[in-house]
């Protein structure tokens, strides 16, 4: 069955930016679709995100899966990836400003720090999805560029999408944001 995983990032919830949008088109083309509200978002804690993800007895993740993630969504994609049963591997992996350093802007690495601390299983995460998309801006303001998606790309393989001035692909950035349609193109 196709199902789609849309994770939400710091100080966001499953109805901020894109997500309600892209949820709903994805339910229109077919997808059964979860977002769920990760808990205590103002301070990222990776373990209970993940064991929350697992624990979700009414989803599975199969050869049809889709898993979207933003910002700290995006980072919590690779360490569920990390996790999946040897064997299981989800169709396309798009992550959204995804961050694998913690930056050098200390502001944020109270949001960074534990999600990357640890380091990541990029031969695991690799075997755990077919395809990799990585979209990334130049000027995001919270060190989550294009520098992030070269690791991953040079790592996982897959395709480096970089903007211009799309900032955090969020509200932030403008209304524009209400919907994401280069993820419905990546589908195809």
């Amino acid at each position: 069955m196709k199902n789609a995983l849309i994770l939400h990032g710091v100080e966001n919830n499953s109805q901020g930016n894109w997500f309600p949008w892209l949820r709903k088109d994805l339910s229109r083309k077919g997808y059964k679709v979860w977002v769920p509200d990760l808990p205590g978002s103002d301070s990222p804690n990776m373990k209970l995100w993940v064991k929350i993800i697992f624990s979700n007895k009414d989803w599975n993740f199969n050869n049809q899966s889709l898993m979207i993630g933003h910002s700290s969504g995006a980072t919590l994609i690779l360490r569920i990836l990390e996790k999946l049963p040897a064997g299981t591997q989800i169709n396309k992996a798009i992550l959204v400003a995804c961050f694998v350093t913690r930056g050098t802007k200390q502001e944020f690495f109270r949001y960074k720090e534990g999600l990357v601390r640890d380091g990541f299983d990029w031969r695991k995460i690799k075997k755990s999805a077919k395809k990799f998309f990585y979209i990334h801006s130049k000027n995001d303001k919270y060190e989550c560029g294009a520098e992030n998606g070269i690791i991953m790309k040079k790592h996982l393989g897959g395709e480096l999408i970089i903007k211009e001035n799309e900032g955090h692909f969020n509200l932030e950035q403008g209304p524009q944001y209400k919907q994401f349609p280069l993820i419905i193109e990546l589908l195809d």
